[in-house]
């Protein structure tokens, strides 16, 4: 990871997918998110709206998340939100919207990193379409979870795995320590 060239990506920690399963990943995603901003770097914030007639509503018929408060980023999370470098509205899996990819060009980040839920399709997308787009993702495994339960969680990292890379995979910790890592000198002779 190149951490001056690198955003962090917070994805759908709305009220309406933070349950039973996910709830534990709020204070996790509440640290990074902190830790990462104190750095100096980059958050993004994604909020997921389910408007009436989506593929969402005709194909499974779900029609969840189409206002607040379920659309609102949960409380715990909510200022830092509001202070984001940016918060990118979708209505579909992924963060690459056409706003959040021409933010993404311009800003001329190449790795991005996910966290929040779901990892099985919102995160997973996310990160597969960066991978495709030619950014290096990485998935902060312990700062995402599963509306569904651990199960669909670690399913989600196993198709992560084969899509983006098993070295795309990553903890918090991991993330924090490249991110203090001194730069290394370039010598010129």
């Amino acid at each position: 990871m190149d951490p001056s060239r690198a955003a962090l990506v917070v994805i759908d920690l709305q009220n309406g997918f933070v349950n039973h399963h996910s709830h534990h990943v709020v204070p996790a995603v509440q640290d990074l998110v902190t830790r990462w901003a104190d750095a100096g770097r980059p958050v993004i914030f994604t909020r997921y709206f389910n408007h009436p007639g989506s593929p969402y509503e005709r194909f499974f018929q779900w029609s969840r998340l189409q206002g607040p408060p379920e659309t609102d980023i949960v409380q715990e999370l909510a200022g830092q939100a509001a202070g984001a470098y940016a918060t990118i509205d979708k209505a579909g899996y992924t963060l690459f919207t056409p706003e959040a990819t021409e933010l993404v060009r311009k800003a001329g980040w190449t790795d991005l990193l996910f966290c929040g839920v779901a990892t099985e399709s919102c995160v997973l997308k996310s990160a597969a379409d960066a991978f495709e787009h030619g950014y290096a993702p990485k998935i902060v495994t312990d700062a995402c979870a599963s509306d569904a339960g651990p199960e669909v969680h670690e399913a989600g990292l196993l198709v992560a795995r084969r899509l983006i890379g098993p070295r795309q995979l990553t903890t918090s910790a991991d993330v924090m320590r490249e991110l203090s890592a001194p730069c290394s000198a370039v010598v010129l002779e």
